[in-house]
């Protein structure tokens, strides 16, 4: 796996001040095409021997444009204050819309739309319910001298996939369900096994 790491910058938000490092990774885009992907690495100024770790994948509508669709917006906030308070960080790894990219995301919300649930849009437009790769949590992990963590999640595959990098302490996280996500969230649980209540 070919990574590059850029140098350290400050980032001062209205959750706390952070400190900001880029992973720029060469890969395989859902398509089998060659692309780069920068991963931004947000984490708290000292970071403790087992820290809090956040693995949150690009969600644009959620994180930037505030969707009530989903709970990505809402995970991404609690995660920052979490880590702000406790020492830890957050990997922002840009694999928007499960790893199937913005432009296939949107055509399965045009699904959505139509009644279909988030498993089944993508089924529908022939792509994997979850095109996720963590191969780079990996390096990142390595890079940072991570041996055990707590992981902030309620999917059991981030656990076991993370489990081959370093010993993983499960913590949940629940942003608030509102009536636009109560099915995906329940989708979630039902047909992709998360931890949800």
């Amino acid at each position: 796996m070919k990574v590059e790491v850029s140098n350290t910058a400050n980032l001062p938000t209205p959750y706390g001040h952070f400190k900001l490092t880029a992973f720029r990774e060469w890969t395989q885009n859902i398509h089998g095409r060659d692309c780069e992907l920068e991963h931004l690495v947000i984490s708290s100024l000292e970071l403790p021997k087992k820290p809090l770790v956040r693995i949150h994948s690009e969600c644009l509508t959620g994180d930037v444009l505030h969707s009530l669709k989903c709970d990505c917006g809402g995970e991404l906030e609690i995660a920052l204050k979490l880590i702000q308070q406790r020492g830890g960080m957050i990997l922002y790894l840009r694999q928007e819309g499960r790893g199937i990219g913005l432009f296939n995301k949107i055509n399965a919300y045009a699904l959505q739309d139509q009644g279909l649930d988030t498993v089944e849009a993508n089924e529908a437009l022939g792509l994997p319910r979850d095109a996720r790769d963590y191969r780079i949590v990996g390096e990142i992990f390595k890079h940072f001298g991570l041996s055990e963590i707590i992981l902030l999640t309620n999917n059991p595959s981030k656990i076991q996939f993370l489990e081959s990098f370093a010993r993983v302490e499960r913590e949940e996280i629940f942003a608030p369900q509102n009536c636009h996500n109560q099915e995906y969230l329940q989708i979630k649980k039902n047909k992709m096994g998360h931890l949800l209540p």
